[in-house]
C-alpha cells in the first residue's frame, strides 16, 4: 500500500536532511520487540542485552501498533538538521499535554484492548502525568541504549547525508529519491512510498524532511500528520558493516568456504561499493570482482542498489555474519 505525497512549486525549496537521536531511541526501542528488523545489529544486542533487560520498556511498546499510528507527539520532526537529544526531549517535555492526550488516543485504538488497560485509562485520565512519564521513559532508554553509542551512529548518519547532498546537487531531487530505498518512486511531482499504510499528503509548502536511521531497517516510513512537517524515514546507507571492525583480510575459514577471491570480496564490503571500487581496493580485475558480487548476491549474502550509473553493493545479515564470525 503505497503513501502518496505531493509536491507543489514552493515544496522543492524547502525539503532538507536531518539527524535525530531521539528517532534512533524510538526505533531502538522498536526493534527490541520486533526480530524482522534486527539482522543487522545481531552483535549490538549481544552486546546490549543486559542492559536491555533490565529496562522496562512497555509503556513505550505500548505505543508501537503492529499497524497504525504512533504518537507524533512523543517523537515529532528534528528541529534542525543537527539536533542533540537534550533539545529534542525538552520540545516533548513541553507538549501541551491535551494535544498529546488527543494523539495518544489515536494510538492505543490500534492496538487491542490498550485503551481499556489500566495503563491506558491512566495515561487518559492524567495527560500531564503520561507526558512526563513517557518522557523520562525516554530519557532513559537513550541513556541506556544509544548515547554510548551515538558517536558511531552519528558519524553513519551524516555519510549518508553527505552522501545523498551529493547525488542530489548531480541528479535532482526527483532523481535521488528513487535511488535511495527501493521503495520509493517518483512520477510527476509525487513521491510515493511503499509502506504498511495508505495516505495521500499534499505537501502545501511545507517541504519534506529526508531522515536516515539506523534502526528502521527494512522499513521506510512516511511519517507526521498536519501540523508536523512531514517526513520520510529510511535505512543508512552502510549499517551492513555498522558494528563490526575493518578486516584486514578474509578469516581463513571464509575463504576455505567461499574460496579466496569471492572471501576477499565479502570481507571488504565494510561499506557499500561498487564494483570498479572494489576492484581497486583488492588489486583484482574488475571482471572477477563482478563474477564474485555475482554469486555473492546470489546465495544471499549481498544486496545491490543502484545509485545513478553504478550498483552499490552491501552485506546482507548472513553475509555480516559470515564475515564477521558471528553465525
Amino acid at each position: 500500500m503505497p503513501a502518496r505525497l505531493h509536491f507543489g512549486g514552493d515544496d522543492f525549496l524547502r525539503c532538507r536532511f536531518a539527524l535525530s537521536p531521539l528517532w534512533e531511541t524510538q526505533e531502538v526501542v522498536r526493534m527490541l520487540k520486533r526480530p524482522e528488523r534486527q539482522g543487522y545489529h545481531a552483535h549490538w544486542l549481544r552486546r546490549s542485552a543486559r542492559v536491555a533487560a533490565g529496562l522496562d520498556l512497555t509503556g513505550l511498546w505500548l505505543l508501537m501498533p503492529q499497524k497504525g499510528h504512533c504518537p507524533d507527539w512523543l517523537c515529532p520532526p528534528p528541529l534542525g538538521p543537527a539536533v542533540t537529544f537534550e533539545e529534542e526531549i525538552a520540545a516533548v517535555r513541553a507538549t501541551d499535554p491535551e494535544q498529546a492526550r488527543e494523539d495518544t488516543a489515536k494510538s492505543l485504538a490500534c492496538t487491542p484492548g490498550a485503551t481499556e488497560s489500566a495503563r491506558g485509562r491512566r495515561w487518559l485520565r492524567d495527560p500531564a502525568g503520561m507526558v512526563r512519564e513517557l518522557t523520562e521513559l525516554m530519557e532513559t532508554a537513550w541513556r541506556a541504549l544509544i548515547a554510548p553509542d551515538w558517536p558511531r551512529l552519528r558519524t553513519l548518519l551524516e555519510a549518508d547525508v553527505a552522501f545523498h547532498s551529493r547525488r542530489l546537487a548531480e541528479v535532482g531531487l526527483g532523481g535521488l529519491l528513487p535511488e535511495m530505498n527501493r521503495r520509493f518512486g517518483w512520477r510527476e511531482g509525487t513521491l510515493t512510498v511503499d509502506m504498511r499504510l495508505e495516505h495521500d499528503r499534499h505537501l502545501d509548502g511545507q517541504g519534506l524532511v529526508l531522515m536516515p536511521s539506523v534502526f528502521v531497517w527494512p522499513d521506510v516510513i512516511s511519517t507526521f500528520e498536519p501540523p508536523w512537517q512531514p517526513t520520510v524515514v529510511y535505512p543508512a546507507r552502510g549499517i551492513g558493516g555498522l558494528w563490526s571492525g575493518p578486516a584486514d583480510r578474509a578469516p581463513d575459514v571464509l575463504v576455505r568456504l567461499l574460496g579466496r577471491g569471492r572471501a576477499a570480496v565479502l570481507a571488504a564490503l565494510d561499506e557499500p561499493a561498487g564494483t570498479a571500487a572494489l576492484a581497486r581496493r583488492l588489486g583484482l580485475a574488475p571482471s572477477s570482482v563482478s563474477a564474485h558480487l555475482t554469486l555473492l548476491r546470489d546465495a544471499g549474502l549481498l544486496t545491490a542498489r543502484r545509485y545513478g550509473h553504478q550498483v552499490l553493493y552491501e552485506r546482507t545479515p548472513l553475509g555480516i555474519a559470515l564475515a564477521s564470525g558471528d553465525g
